[in-house]
């Protein structure tokens, strides 16, 4: 690519970044703080997440006080942008930055060999954050060549609180008043059936918007990243998937479903998915690493608005989309303490707990989401779940949750206190 033309998309998408910033409805994230202070440090900032989640405005409101370069390499007119082209990258960088001390390398997963490039502008002492929308891309080089170089860090879609935020709700975090509880479960209602990608909230035909990002995320993250050559078999592999929200999944199912080769197809194509962040998988806990490794996994979609485009029952199995948004909640809390760990539980009998919460060597908490409280025999049995599980894996009686629709309090159980919230108050927290 010539000087002249890289030079003048590069003024191009900083007057773009800029423009957006200026003229778009931005909200601070929940991560502005922690990764404001990580910024600091001379260490690589690799901030990944699923496209469109706002990983380039989270940079841009990190670095808007500082002199940074910055280049987005998922722009149609760097296509053919090649490894030996990012010299000159560097040279309009000076050009048109003069001295910057920060460089943003935005979707670097789009150029080969970038790591090198990253090392060697470490090298020269440049404060560096790249983002990219595949964990495993970026994850496998920084891995080889910028190991103990490098934070990594995460970003989601809107988490409830920010939804309200971008809403413009505002609301008492000590009390909450009658009408602002109508509000909020009201706005509940929304995000789980719109989810909380930022762009479909500004967008006057959201489903359309979601169904156009979930196509191209499993196109250019997951077919054409991995040279995908079944094209017709994965994208049938993803929307299963994603139409069996909150259910467990074997490799072995998945292969004979998909009448695929073998097993490891199956894990192959699970985990591209997972490394785009359309899904991700939660490992059921066991003392014995084995036995986690066998166990079935639940799966879970990265936005409950994506479930509603792709599943025709989405709306319908609304115990499965509180379960999902719930996962999706606690998958952003470990973002914010990395020493969290997040299981299901089984017993032989099947009796389960949909999430065992583990911190370090300890329990920290068991939960379970119940949408149907008032059904009797389905409150009866997620309360000996809990209880059983609670004994076996010695969690303390203080940690024992049931998130529902709306029933709030504590009870006693089996001898044990069991707390109750409802899922608004519960992702408010």
């Amino acid at each position: 690519m010539d000087y002249l033309s890289l030079k003048q998309i590069i003024v191009d998408q900083k007057e773009e970044l800029k423009s957006v910033f200026e003229k778009e409805k931005i909200i601070d994230r929940e991560v502005l703080n922690k990764y404001s202070a990580i910024l600091k440090s001379g260490l690589i900032k690799v901030i990944t997440g699923p496209r469109r989640a706002g990983k380039s405005i989270l940079c841009y409101q990190l670095l808007k006080t500082k002199n940074f370069a910055y280049i987005n390499f998922d722009d149609e007119n760097l296509a053919g942008l090649k490894t030996e082209d990012l010299n000159v990258v560097l040279k309009a960088f000076y050009e048109i930055y003069k001295e910057p001390k920060f460089i943003l390398l935005d979707e670097v997963q789009n150029i080969e060999k970038w790591e090198l490039f990253v090392n060697r502008l470490k090298r020269q002492g440049f404060n560096l954050v790249v983002t990219g929308s595949n964990a495993k891309l970026l994850s496998k080089e920084l891995a080889t060549h910028l190991t103990g170089r490098h934070f990594s860090l995460e970003l989601y879609p809107f988490s409830f609180r920010e939804f309200l935020q971008f809403r413009d709700l505002k609301y008492q975090r000590e009390y909450f008043t009658t009408k602002e509880t109508a509000l909020i479960k009201k706005e509940l209602e929304n995000f789980l059936s719109g989810g909380g990608f930022p762009e479909s909230l500004k967008e006057p035909n959201p489903k359309r918007y979601l169904s156009s990002l979930y196509s191209t995320i499993l196109t250019k993250d997951t077919i054409l990243s991995h040279k995908i050559r079944h094209i017709k078999t994965m994208q049938e592999f993803a929307n299963y998937l994603i139409s069996n929200f909150s259910c467990k999944v074997t490799f072995n199912k998945l292969k004979n479903i998909f009448s695929l080769k073998s097993t490891h197809t199956a894990q192959d194509y699970l985990h591209f998915l997972e490394e785009c962040y359309l899904i991700f998988l939660i490992e059921r806990f066991s003392f014995k690493a084995k036995e986690k490794i066998i166990a079935p996994r639940k799966v879970y979609a990265i936005d409950t608005g994506i479930i509603n485009v792709v599943s025709f029952s989405g709306s319908k199995n609304i115990g499965r989309l509180y379960e999902n948004l719930v996962a999706i909640e606690l998958m952003r809390r470990k973002t914010l303490s990395p020493s969290l760990e997040i299981y299901y539980w089984q017993d032989y009998s099947a009796k389960e707990v949909d999430f065992v919460l583990k911190e370090g060597p300890r329990i920290k908490q068991l939960i379970q989401v119940c949408y149907d409280i008032e059904n009797y025999d389905t409150k009866i049995r997620k309360l000996k779940s809990l209880i059983k599980a609670g004994r076996e894996i010695k969690a303390g009686s203080s940690n024992l949750l049931v998130i529902t629709s709306d029933y709030e309090g504590e009870e006693k159980f089996d001898n044990k206190t069991i707390k109750f919230i409802p899922l608004w108050k519960w992702l408010l927290e």
